[in-house]
């Protein structure tokens, strides 16, 4: 219990540091590009990771490190889509959006794992679409096409993510792989493909305004290298309904540190798909076995 309690407390902090990193690469991309601004996060973190750790990391095997480079590759799309996603969305917007995970996993999980569709997961996409309708759409319901783009990406992010924990899932169950060494060599192969796609796309530079420089630092150590980390080892000590559920907290903190440090406020239309999405999250991880024991009556009787 000791074991888990830590694990969930670590999420929560990694939950904290994701829902801040919207404001921050906002601010960090005013100086640089997003697939550059990935190549820093990645790399430093990688680097930081590697230095303190290194007596951990020598014996890496081939199987951890062929599911690093495909948790890797996951991680390259998913802050390819946020990165871009934020430059064309509200900051709120971003982190509701990219919250989707949630709802997508057990979606991917009925299509290539075959598992059954629920009622409760029936209830939370009807709710979460619904959310994503007042938030991305005018108070007239016509299309913001102003977002549209982002508002799309930012879905992208958690359909992406939502691979990458699924691939996760399958690493840290193997006995040949080790999480702490999948949690680090993961961004080394995300910090590599988008530092070669920076140089075929962009013109990568260091950052000047030193506020940038802190942004970046930050997104790197706390957002990327100790989070996924964290991520990878907490994962062996909770359940992940549990993780689920604490997920759900990353655009909460997103829509608070929108509102105090860059004074974003949302319309009522938006608030109100924003509970619904919050709420949609919430209802996705908690356990209502009426509705489970419902449907198989339902069944029992048709037979």
């Amino acid at each position: 219990m000791k074991k888990q309690t830590m694990a969930d407390l670590s999420l929560i902090l990694v939950t904290f540091f994701w829902g801040a990193s919207y404001y921050l690469v906002d601010l960090a991309m005013k100086e640089m590009g997003p697939l550059t601004l990935n190549a820093y996060r990645f790399l430093i973190a990688f680097i930081v990771a590697g230095v303190i750790a290194f007596k951990y990391l020598k014996d890496v095997n081939k199987t951890t490190l062929k599911y690093s480079a495909l948790v890797g590759s996951a991680l390259f799309l998913v802050y390819v889509c946020v990165n871009l996603g934020v430059q064309r969305t509200t900051l709120s917007n971003a982190g509701f959006l990219c919250a989707l995970t949630v709802i997508i996993t057990p979606l991917l999980e009925i299509i290539f794992l075959k598992r059954k569709l629920t009622a409760k997961i029936e209830i939370s996409v009807a709710m979460s679409l619904l959310g994503i309708v007042l938030l991305t759409l005018k108070e007239n319901f016509s299309i913001n096409y102003a977002n549209l783009l982002g508002d799309i990406l930012c879905m992208g992010c958690g359909f992406f993510y939502a691979i990458d924990l699924l691939l996760t899932e399958r690493a840290v169950s193997s006995e040949k792989v080790n999480p702490f060494q999948l949690g680090v060599f993961q961004l080394l192969f995300a910090g590599l493909l988008n530092l070669i796609a920076a140089f075929a796309f962009e013109k990568p530079g260091l950052p000047v305004d030193n506020k940038v420089t802190i942004s970046v630092l930050f997104l790197a150590i706390f957002c990327t290298g100790a989070a996924f980390i964290i991520q990878a080892v907490a994962q062996k000590y909770t359940k992940a309904n549990r993780v689920g559920i604490i997920f759900t907290l990353e655009p909460v903190f997103s829509a608070v540190v929108a509102y105090l440090l860059a004074g974003e406020v949302l319309g009522a239309q938006g608030y109100v798909g924003a509970a619904l999405m919050v709420a949609a999250l919430l209802f996705m991880e908690s356990n209502f076995k009426f509705l489970e024991s419902k449907k198989s009556k339902a069944k029992k009787t048709k037979i």
